[in-house]
């Protein structure tokens, strides 16, 4: 509780992140427990900890991941100041209690726990706070760390993403996993008109109303339903029907409002207008007007797939072009049937009884994506979150009165100590290699 307050009190608010006052407290923290820390980076201002704990060399390597910078925090919303810290009837609130100095914290506490114990683990085990995850337009932290620091390869990773536990609408629990996420771009669909004056209007040829058509039916539109190994799983664990697909999805996303939303984007591609830009002043209709659009891709799927579904939606009755806006990014998914899967679904078995893990893909992005192309590396998001009212927790993330209950930091902590001593008895193991992987 105590360091995750220390953390929320130093402002690394991306733009302009300055996350080093940040990493240096951290640093600290981690040396004082006898632990090896590194602050590495291009940038002096933007540093990143890596701290190592030697293992035997018998069993996987594991890293434990979590990002400095938070999002900006407006103080329009806010009951508290976001950078006080603030411990209300059992909650931290400030920003980034649970996105994710807190979570940094409890890995941060585990990893200190086992350096002071003395007793090493079977593999390395390998402490990686990194800078700009909010943004990652700079290539300061976890794109600049995988591409330097070829050292820092680990066999597993954990993240952000998971651990949430939804009371089921049928009487059953559920608790996430985050195994994957989908691919996400920017677009700009461009649609063609007549310009002229705009005292003398055609509506039929203004490509700003073309424009408002297009956006309505891109909000309508709905791709194919495309399933993988994680979501097949994932509706087996929640106990939907499974003779039919569309109805299973249908029953999943009734059991939990969170699964109303996340469900759905599991299964599709999504084109969602979020802008529109002409560059004319008010008495000139415009040759073009763009839409901007957030497009978020199933892994393994292309610009081809893209272009389908927009055409699918807007139709030909007027002239369009569509570009990316940059690369396509993310789309890795990790296996499921691993050591360290299991450890998770033992953890959550021993704590809550009867509850079942549920592999998610998030529509949004992490840094895992970057450890999983660069290494190969298993990572998940998984971090517990027992006793936090789940709806507060996920409202709070890029909004006012961000916060954790203080309870969830401990149990944060207890589940990496579980996982690195569940990973001791694994044997030697390389994704790339034949080791005892199942």
């Amino acid at each position: 509780m105590e360091l995750s307050r220390a953390l929320i009190r130093v402002d690394t608010s991306n733009p302009p992140g300055n996350e080093t006052p940040a990493a240096e407290l951290l640093a600290d923290y981690l040396r004082d427990a006898g632990a090896d820390v590194e602050l590495v980076g291009p940038d002096p201002d933007r540093l990143n900890v890596v701290a190592r704990l030697a293992g035997r060399g018998d069993g996987p390597s594991l890293m434990l991941m979590a990002h400095t910078d938070v999002v900006p925090a407006p103080d329009a919303d806010w009951t508290v100041p976001p950078f006080e810290g603030r411990l209300e009837d059992g909650l931290l609130i400030g920003r980034g209690a649970n996105d994710m100095k807190g979570e940094l914290a409890a890995r941060a506490v585990a990893f200190a726990e086992l350096a002071r114990s003395g007793e090493p683990p079977a593999g390395d085990v390998v402490l990686v706070a990194e800078s700009d995850e909010e943004r990652g337009v700079s290539d300061v932290g976890m794109s600049w760390l995988v591409r330097e620091r070829e050292d820092l390869r680990c066999d597993y990773a954990l993240n952000e993403g998971g651990g949430a536990l939804l009371e089921l609408a049928y009487g059953g629990r559920a608790v996430t996993i985050s195994v994957g996420e989908k691919q996400v771009t920017s677009a700009r669909l461009r649609i063609f008109g007549r310009a002229g004056h705009a005292s003398v209007p055609a509506a039929g040829s203004n490509p700003v109303g073309r424009a408002a058509t297009a956006v309505e039916r891109l909000l309508a539109h709905q791709a194919a339903i495309e399933t993988s190994a994680a979501t097949t799983r994932a509706l087996a664990a929640l106990g939907a029907p499974g003779d039919d697909e569309v109805k299973a999805i249908a029953w999943a996303q009734q059991q939990h409002p969170a699964l109303g939303e996340l469900v759905p984007a599991m299964v599709r591609l999504t084109v969602t207008p979020t802008g529109l830009q002409t560059r004319e002043p008010a008495n000139v209709i415009p040759p073009y007007a763009d839409v901007i659009c957030d497009v978020r891709a199933l892994p393994g799927q292309t610009l081809d797939d893209i272009s389908s579904h927009v055409e699918a939606a807007v139709g030909n009755e007027f002239p369009y072009e569509l570009e990316l806006l940059e690369p396509l990014a993310g789309g890795t998914e990790s296996p499921l049937d691993t050591p360290l899967y299991r450890a998770c679904e033992e953890y959550v078995a021993d704590r809550l009884p009867g509850a079942t893990l549920v592999p998610v893909v998030s529509p949004g992005f992490s840094d895992s994506y970057w450890v999983r192309r660069a290494h190969g590396t298993v990572a998940y998001g998984f971090a517990p979150v027992f006793a936090t009212d789940i709806t507060a927790y996920w409202q709070g993330a890029h909004g006012a009165d961000e916060c954790i209950d203080v309870a969830d930091l401990a149990e944060m902590t207890e589940f990496h100590l579980h996982a690195v001593r569940a990973l001791r008895d694994v044997g030697a193991y390389s994704p790339h290699g034949s080791g005892p992987m199942q």
